[in-house]
């Protein structure tokens, strides 16, 4: 992913930098050497993908809504449509930005309209947003949208050496462009891995398959908001 912001600025995506040495007690995993057993895959899209996107032998796709509290995806219903249309577990995603967490959250809440069984998700990766912000938004969310999982998207580097509290709501998605899907190399459990952007940004889901991730994102068992 990539805010719109940094985009036109032409910063560069801090997700894809990674440090080399982690926190005590946040190590990076020692290299595995057994293929994952993931077989789900999916993608995540913004404005910057068309409204028709292609979703031949993927199973979920997450879609960029909004970004600080004046952005909105243009194209978000559009793409919407394209992933209920071919049957995808649907995710929607919050880019954060400085400022009030409680307006964002509730700016992002206010632009959809929820389905049973959509995924709810923020985008942790401009390094103005504390960790506090992240944490409170996932929660905030959590109680306004009760019954729809929520949880956090970061680069590695983000989760070994920004995060402090190893809160990710229900669920990490993680992002570390190895190019060896299922195999971030971290050790804190997580649910996804975006693991390239080539050509599109690719995931797999720590899940059996599709029918087991849909069967997650429909339980009302939420994860302890702490």
């Amino acid at each position: 992913m990539i805010g719109h912001l940094e985009w036109q600025l032409g910063k560069i995506n801090p997700k894809v930098h990674d440090g080399h040495h982690a926190r005590a007690g946040r190590q990076a995993a020692s290299p595995r050497t057994e293929e994952p057993t993931m077989t789900i895959r999916g993608i995540d899209v913004s404005s910057y993908q068309p409204e028709k996107y292609h979703t031949d032998g993927f199973a979920f796709v997450f879609i960029k809504i909004t970004e600080g509290t004046t952005y909105t995806n243009p194209k978000w219903i559009a793409q919407r449509k394209t992933a209920r249309d071919a049957g995808l577990v649907t995710g929607f995603y919050h880019f954060a930005r400085p400022g009030s967490m409680e307006a964002q959250a509730d700016y992002f809440l206010s632009k959809i309209s929820l389905a049973k069984g959509d995924i709810l998700a923020l985008d942790w990766e401009d390094g103005d947003v504390s960790n506090s912000f992240k944490d409170n938004w996932i929660k905030r969310v959590q109680r306004k949208a009760a019954g729809h999982k929520t949880v956090l998207y970061c680069n590695r580097a983000f989760w070994l050496h920004r995060d402090s509290t190893s809160f990710a709501g229900d669920g990490l998605w993680i992002a570390h462009y190895n190019g060896r899907p299922g195999r971030p190399d971290i050790r804190h459990p997580w649910l996804f891995h975006q693991y390239t952007d080539d050509p599109v940004d690719t995931n797999v889901g720590n899940f059996r398959d599709k029918q087991a991730l849909h069967g997650w994102s429909v339980s009302r068992e939420l994860a302890p908001s702490g």
